[in-house]
């Protein structure tokens, strides 16, 4: 039998690099090597040396690092045992196209080999320990590390995990201590990414990772780095400058082939400003300072994704580029403040160059005019010891398509009765269409009144990303 014809077959050598021997190697050798395969799908080829061939695997996530989890390994053709040592890229159309690295190789030792278990011991210069793979279905097998993690305090990836927030306030009295961020005018998003695959998570625990296609190749640029991200997915406008309106045609993007439509029309940009997880290490509890530090050695760049800059001179000079720049203020954060999930922290501190509140919608009223048969106005309200308190209503900001979109929103939630205690004042309440307080948006506004009322609110758009028990007033 042709150990290698498989292997031939699929491969055409006037086209590809690949080594192309016509016969197997000597037999008796126990080499292992790792090679990090960006193929159209990222993963890791496993290969152990046995009967002068390279007995193959294709490991998406790549080696398992904790008992705990096992991964997915493909049985693949067997290879030449001078595979073991290619690096290179294999040509556009043919099979397995991309680039191909070693990322690690060493000796193994067997501890059992039938057709349907394989228990190697390996000696890596990265991975050491005992590692078995077991046939689950067809060529599926599942490869399980045996040992516990090398590392003795490792920690597994959190899958859930609340942002940190900040609280309103001014710039602090001193900048001695502090360091200065630009707040950007986007969407929260923690990016979780293992082995080479990236997860969106959103403030109130939605997975966005169908809206954003772009992001995903963040994930490849990381291959088999483990970490948590925390940042901001912004859309730029033609000037440069963050614009929240263009951010609201992706936001809402639950098809995937409309979210790669518009990935190519509207594409946005992850803005990383903080690192929570890496390789199996817990970050939350060190130090703002050192978390930046670790993140800036990642050296997250490229098309879609960006670590912007942290300033620790003054605070008034940050806030003086972030208006010039037209962005909407700074964060100011302790650079020895632990990361607190899901906690309004004073250790960080928001400053605003223009007012945003985010709002519950509880009612809609008629519009005149042209506006005839749509929306004219929403009904809004902030979140009051178990109760919905009205704080005005908002008639401008809105784009046809906004109207339209929030139309069948608000029609698909409608009640009978007001869910705003104590009830609408008469002349806002006319003529109103009541809905349940389901959906969270935002507005800017000029001051709030005496009388605890927005003082012209302007919509900026829906907010799905947040949940009506997250708003709270911002000044």
């Amino acid at each position: 039998m042709d150990a290698l014809g498989e292997y031939r077959r699929k491969r055409d050598p006037k086209s590809t690099d690949e080594p192309m021997p016509r016969t197997k190697g000597k037999q008796g050798g126990n080499s292992f090597v790792v090679q990090e395969h960006h193929a159209s799908s990222l993963h890791w080829d496993f290969r152990l040396e046995r009967d002068g061939v390279l007995v193959s695997w294709a490991v998406p996530k790549g080696l398992p690092p904790d008992p705990k989890v096992n991964h997915l390994a493909v049985h693949v053709e067997d290879h030449p045992l001078e595979y073991a040592t290619f690096e290179g890229t294999i040509g556009a159309g043919q099979y397995g196209a991309g680039a191909v690295s070693i990322w690690d190789r060493g000796s193994y030792d067997t501890e059992k080999w039938t057709d349907r278990e394989v228990k190697v011991v390996l000696h890596g210069e990265r991975v050491q320990g005992r590692f078995v793979l077991f046939r689950t279905r067809g060529k599926n097998w599942m490869m399980h590390r045996m040992d516990a993690p090398a590392t003795p305090d490792w920690q597994a990836l959190p899958t859930q995990l609340t942002p940190m927030l900040a609280t309103p306030g001014s710039l602090p009295p001193s900048s001695t201590g502090w360091a200065f961020e630009m707040k950007w005018d986007g969407v929260r998003a923690l990016a979780r990414v293992d082995g080479g695959r990236i997860a969106l998570i959103s403030r109130n625990d939605k997975d966005m990772t169908v809206s954003y296609p772009e992001l995903r190749a963040l994930g490849e640029q990381l291959g088999s780095t483990q970490v948590l991200l925390d940042g901001e997915i912004v859309s730029f406008d033609a000037a440069g400058r963050p614009s929240f309106a263009q951010l609201q045609r992706r936001m809402h993007v639950a098809s995937a082939s409309a979210a790669a439509r518009l990935a190519r029309t509207d594409p946005v940009v992850l803005l990383i400003f903080d690192l929570l997880h890496l390789d199996g290490r817990s970050l939350l509890d060190v130090p703002y300072r050192e978390r930046r530090e670790l993140l800036a050695g990642l050296d997250l760049s490229g098309d879609s994704w960006q670590t912007p800059p942290a300033f620790d001179g003054s605070g008034s000079a940050a806030m003086q580029a972030s208006k010039a720049n037209g962005l909407e203020g700074v964060v100011a954060k302790r650079l020895e403040s632990r990361y607190t999930p899901g906690k309004r922290s004073r250790d960080w501190v928001k400053v605003k160059n223009f007012r945003t509140q985010e709002v519950v919608i509880g009612g809609w009223t008629q519009g005149k005019g042209r506006r005839a048969g749509s929306i004219g106005a929403l009904l809004l309200g902030l979140p009051d010891h178990g109760g919905l308190r009205y704080i005005g209503q908002v008639g401008t900001g809105f784009t046809e398509q906004m109207l339209d979109d929030l139309a069948g929103r608000l029609r698909r939630i409608e009640r009978k009765t007001s869910p705003f205690a104590p009830d609408v004042p008469r002349a806002d309440a006319k003529d109103a269409t009541w809905v349940s307080p389901k959906l969270v948006g935002e507005v800017a506004y000029a001051e709030w009144t005496g009388t605890e009322r927005l003082r012209h609110p302007s919509w900026r758009g829906l907010r799905p990303d947040k949940a009506p028990g997250d708003v709270v007033r911002e000044d």
